[in-house]
């Protein structure tokens, strides 16, 4: 499984609305020992995400949500052994691809791959709740 899109996946993502926010939900699932082999998965992506924060905020997104990921409660066997969901927000795409395509994401990016055993990487946008 990769852990970067495919050309046809930025694609997409470039076609989504360019005023609208978007959150990146992101579902981890870390490598037992670094690619280093001398730390976790959880360590290396730990220390992405502490350098890569920064990055998110220059270009005003935020780090919604983080938390471990604990049990499945509905959906299919063995889709369940996520560790971590992470909800990133973004003013818009364009900021999220901005980010994505500066030197500094390029040198701090290592990390995530080096952490990650796998991942799903949902877009997802906001919608008006319905009126009760």
């Amino acid at each position: 499984m990769s852990i970067v899109p495919t050309k046809d996946q930025f694609k997409a993502l470039l076609k989504l609305p360019k005023d609208q926010p978007v959150s990146m939900v992101n579902l981890l699932k870390f490598k037992a020992v670094a690619d280093d082999g001398q730390e976790s998965g959880a360590a290396a992506y730990a220390r992405y995400m502490k350098n890569v924060a920064p990055l998110i905020q220059r270009e005003g997104g935020r780090v919604v949500w983080m938390g471990e990921a604990r049990s499945l409660y509905i959906g299919v066997a063995g889709t369940d052994d996520w560790d971590r969901v992470v909800i990133v927000e973004y003013p818009n795409p364009r900021a999220f691809i901005r980010m994505n395509s500066t030197e500094e994401y390029a040198a701090v990016h290592p990390d995530r791959e080096a952490g990650l055993e796998r991942t799903v990487l949902l877009v997802s946008a906001a919608e008006p709740l319905p009126v009760q």
